[in-house]
């Protein structure tokens, strides 16, 4: 009783395997069914108010009230800074915003102008 096998189409092997698809569609068919109506069902559910999340953010601003807050430090000003600064308040009686001499100005242009030649040297800009 044994079948070997031949040139033609196995018959039953495609049938066996046609009535194991059918099954597969109509299984998922029915699946997807149930999940839309169990979707519907969750929509309709009425949702709870969200008063639990103003609450913990009540309790979060506490919280950042009550922590300390990092120091800033503040850089002292040079001691020709500080010169200027007198000078300028005393000579013009009140208290202007502070100009930077032209010594320092200079020195800092000269400075940039030294980091241009070196970008220009390694041919950067």
């Amino acid at each position: 009783n044994v079948k070997l096998g031949g040139l033609g189409p196995d018959y039953e092997a495609i049938k066996e395997k046609k009535k194991k698809l059918k099954l597969q569609k109509e299984y998922s068919r029915q699946i997807k069914e149930y999940n839309m109506k169990n979707i519907t069902l969750v929509q309709k559910l009425p949702t709870k108010p969200q008063v639990t999340s103003s609450v913990s953010r009540q309790k979060a601003l506490e919280y950042a009230k009550k922590i300390p807050r990092p120091k800033t430090f503040m850089t002292r000003p040079s001691d020709k800074e500080v010169k200027e600064e007198v000078l300028s308040q005393t000579s013009e009686g009140s208290s202007f915003p502070k100009i930077p001499s032209l010594e320092a100005l200079r020195s800092r242009h000269e400075k940039e102008k030294e980091v241009v030649a070196a970008f220009k040297a390694l041919h950067i800009l």
